[in-house]
């Protein structure tokens, strides 16, 4: 029998207290951006479900932490956390016309 990897913990959303459940790695990830943006968690689980998502709540978090941390992959974002400049993305390379 294979067991759950997703950690369960209550936060305080907009109608009350619940329980989200995510993966480990995910909550590292939701609680830096909470230390880097000075918030409790659930200050910013209300304000993820303010901005609506058509998914649930932890879906919604989740779309939330990989927006976060892709703009912060931008070119700058890149270069300022000295990651040198991106590499060409080989989609992009897919979508040019052959010549």
């Amino acid at each position: 029998m294979s067991t759950s990897r997703l950690v369960n913990r209550n936060v305080v959303a907009e109608r009350g207290r619940t329980s989200m459940r995510l993966e480990p790695e995910l909550w590292d990830a939701l609680i830096e951006i909470c230390e880097r943006e000075g918030q409790d968690m659930s200050a910013l689980v209300r304000q993820v479900e303010a901005a609506g998502h058509a998914g649930g709540r932890t879906s919604a978090v989740r779309v939330f932490i990989l927006n976060y941390f892709r703009n912060a992959a931008t070119e700058v974002g890149h270069a300022g956390a000295g990651h040198g400049p991106l590499p060409r993305s080989r989609y992009a390379e897919m979508a040019r016309p052959a010549a």
